[in-house]
């Protein structure tokens, strides 16, 4: 029993982390934009109108993750979605949030849509 509760604690943490990582705003939209194939950082920033820099910042900690992967090409960085995984969890979303459904899987949900309209 003790071993069940190790590996579901395990499981939770990795889960844990997982969404910790999707859960920022300009994370969560650079991962969006990454879904259409690859992108350099200078397009990453003009898609999203923030700074190369923030860019950088966020999808340092994306590769850390493992959720995207970095191709260098002379001075420019491309990255591209590398997680199965996320882009599970990013299909979910666009189905629970981004078609003609979602109105009324956001009324079924309340407190999600309270809490997307937020963002």
């Amino acid at each position: 029993m003790v071993a069940v509760k190790d590996e579901m604690i395990d499981v939770i943490d990795r889960a844990s982390q997982f969404l910790k990582a999707l859960s920022g705003r300009s994370r969560l939209l650079l991962l969006c934009h990454l879904l259409d194939g690859e992108k350099s950082v200078g397009e990453l920033a003009r898609l999203t109108g923030a700074r190369d820099t923030a860019v950088s910042q966020q999808l340092a900690l994306l590769r850390r993750e493992g959720m995207v992967s970095a191709r260098r090409a002379g001075q420019m960085i491309f990255y591209s979605l590398a997680s199965p995984e996320a882009r599970q969890m990013l299909d979910a979303l666009y189905g629970l949030f981004c078609t003609e459904a979602a109105p009324s899987a956001r009324a079924e949900a309340p407190f999600i849509a309270r809490s997307a309209e937020k963002v």
